[in-house]
């Protein structure tokens, strides 16, 4: 997970600390490395712009040393969104609700049931709404992995109205003293007005604690994009980036926190219920910078 970022910041710092080099040998390699792995263009001019007005250089030398420190410095302040990061272990209302957002493809069904399985190993009661009513195979998707999980699955028919299945699953956790409620809902591109109405929909019915989106680490700038259609209409409060074991490039995630300016609440990094985890920045700032 991100080797290739971490490999190419590793060649341009390759000399040892004692060593000296140019700021005019290095300031285009950091931003064509950054925009080779996926950052955005001004993402990767704003970091070198940091770096640079850290180290107030004007052609001087700077040991090696100095470069990597400067680098850690100028990613850093692009996550101090996650200081807005809710504690979802420890909910102010019970039950705690979330709502899911996204489109097909980025794995948020999947996500879902991995949320519900890290809840269920912190002790914690779960029940699922299997509010994607209409894509087929949705309800019988999350009611296989409830079952893996553990936890019960609402559902109706295909095709029925997803906010009543919310409204249902909500009741049924108030009913027996439930901790969460996790709402799977439909994902059909993100452009299609019918989804749209139908997402503020679930989302005024169920009044969610928390909305989240789930975003796919290897569609680079389109994530941002879909994040922004999230936001501009119907609104979210955090995300999710999936499939960070199969992005070679690395660098999605510095354009989402940058751009989106959401915090991330987890990471997806592989195809089991169990490959999910809380994301800090020092997890991801040990991955991509050299040592």
């Amino acid at each position: 997970m991100f080797d290739n970022l971490k490999k190419k910041f590793s060649g341009l710092f390759s000399k040892s600390s004692e060593e000296f080099v140019r700021k005019s040998d290095l300031e285009s390699k950091i931003i064509e490395t950054l925009v080779e792995s996926d950052v955005s263009i001004d993402v990767a001019e704003r970091i070198w712009k940091s770096m640079e007005e850290s180290l107030d250089i004007d052609g001087k030398k700077i040991p090696v040393e100095k470069y990597v420190t400067a680098l850690r410095n100028a990613i850093i302040p692009i996550f101090d969104v996650q200081k807005s990061l809710p504690d979802i272990l420890n909910p102010h209302e019970k039950p705690y609700v979330m709502l899911f957002l996204g489109i097909n493809g980025t794995g948020k069904t999947t996500t879902v049931a991995k949320v519900a399985n890290y809840l269920r190993k912190n002790g914690k009661r779960v029940v699922v709404a299997a509010s994607d009513t209409f894509r087929a195979g949705a309800i019988e998707q999350i009611s296989i992995l409830g079952e893996r999980v553990g936890v019960a699955v609402i559902k109706h028919q295909g095709g029925s109205d997803p906010s009543a299945v919310a409204f249902d699953a909500i009741n049924h956790a108030r009913a027996r003293n439930i901790d969460y409620v996790l709402i799977d809902s439909a994902g059909r591109m993100q452009t299609n007005k019918n989804l749209i109405e139908e997402m503020k929909k679930i989302k005024r019915i169920s009044k969610p604690n928390l909305t989240v989106v789930v975003l796919d680490a290897m569609i680079g700038q389109d994530a941002v994009n879909q994040a922004e259609t999230f936001f501009s209409e119907v609104g979210f409060d955090c995300i999710i980036v999936t499939k960070l074991d199969t992005d070679a490039k690395g660098g999605s995630i510095l354009t989402m926190a940058a751009e989106i300016k959401k915090p991330i609440l987890f990471v997806g990094n592989g195809q089991e219920l169990n490959d999910i985890q809380q994301f800090t920045k020092e997890w991801f700032l040990d991955r991509i910078l050299p040592q």
